[in-house]
């Protein structure tokens, strides 16, 4: 069954392909910034190999500096006719230095620029966590020390539910969202966040964060569903593959989808690409879901240590 044909409706009528594909790569700010400025074709080459796949859910941030790989690429695949604008789903995020609520508005056009787009499907809160406005995107003092801001996140999120009256997003949520922050904004919005992104895979099943979305009608997004490729390995999930004749990552895959969670896995290889879309012609019994959520020891791949000692650092609860 071809990704595309499946899709989540969300909180408020719109609709998410139900498996992404992640770009994130790690490395420092400044190179980010660097190859953000410059360009490059990693990204791009993933994105364009990925739409052939059958992909149309692409997540991105400015963070992450290949937004505008990403738009290169689905503008290719859209001048190629394979896909139209409205085929994709496109989502970005927010990130900490723009937390003021007079800067949110620019930095969504920002990245609606880079991305080449009239609209984002999609607008997070990249972190509950401000940061210092201007310069770097982690900004550090004299001493070292990270900068925080003290703005308010619920703050920030209404400065984006305006985003949604322009027309320059479709839906907004947030990322990385404890219990407690998700209920505090559930709370105090007008327009509800139809998502949080967190990280969830067997290692970090989150289940009571991810009940109380489910409860509110917020969609998890996964992101880290392989845990790093740090549960590839694990004997039990290569006995569970086995058996389906399936791979690990096709089990850890299947296993949020069972559990209503939308995945959205990161890699630039066309056969890794295909093989994460190829979920669902198998299912996990019942006792296999249990048994994944068995390896659970709320062990976290990203902690995000350039915001430890923030006021709402999201991390030290689930």
């Amino acid at each position: 069954m071809a990704e595309e044909t499946l899709r989540a409706t969300l909180g408020d009528g719109t609709s998410m392909p139900v498996i992404g594909l992640g770009t994130y790569r790690p490395r420092s700010p400044m190179t980010r910034r660097v190859l953000h400025q410059a360009g490059g074709g990693a990204a791009e080459e993933a994105v364009m190999q990925a739409v052939d796949a059958g992909y149309r859910h692409i997540d991105t941030a400015p963070f992450f500096g290949n937004e505008r790989e990403v738009g290169r690429a689905v503008a290719a695949k859209i001048g190629e006719g394979a896909v139209t604008r409205e085929d994709m789903y496109l989502s970005s995020k927010l990130w900490n230095t723009d937390h003021r609520p007079d800067l949110v508005e620019a930095a969504c056009r920002r990245t609606l620029a880079d991305l080449g787009t009239d609209y984002l499907d999609l607008y997070l809160m990249h972190f509950p966590t401000a940061f210092k406005a201007g310069g770097e995107p982690v900004p550090r003092g004299a001493d070292g020390q990270v900068l925080f801001d003290d703005v308010d996140f619920v703050d920030t999120y209404q400065a984006m539910e305006a985003l949604v009256d322009k027309g320059l997003v479709r839906s907004i949520g947030v990322s990385n969202f404890n219990s407690a922050q998700l209920r505090r904004l559930l709370a105090n919005c007008n327009v509800r966040p139809v998502v949080n992104q967190v990280e969830v895979h067997p290692r970090r099943t989150q289940e009571g964060l991810v009940n109380l979305c489910q409860v509110h009608d917020v969609q998890v997004v996964a992101h880290s569903p392989l845990a790093a490729g740090g549960l590839l390995g694990h004997a039990d999930v290569a006995v569970l593959a086995r058996a389906h004749g399936k791979t690990p990552a096709q089990v850890l895959l299947r296993y949020l989808f069972q559990r209503g969670v939308i995945p959205v896995p990161k890699t630039v290889t066309r056969s890794r690409m295909d093989e994460n879309l190829d979920i669902f012609d198998f299912e996990l019994s019942t006792d296999e879901v249990d048994e994944l959520d068995s390896l659970n020891e709320d062990a976290a791949v990203f902690t995000f240590p350039e915001a430890v000692g923030h006021p709402e650092y999201p991390f030290d609860a689930e």
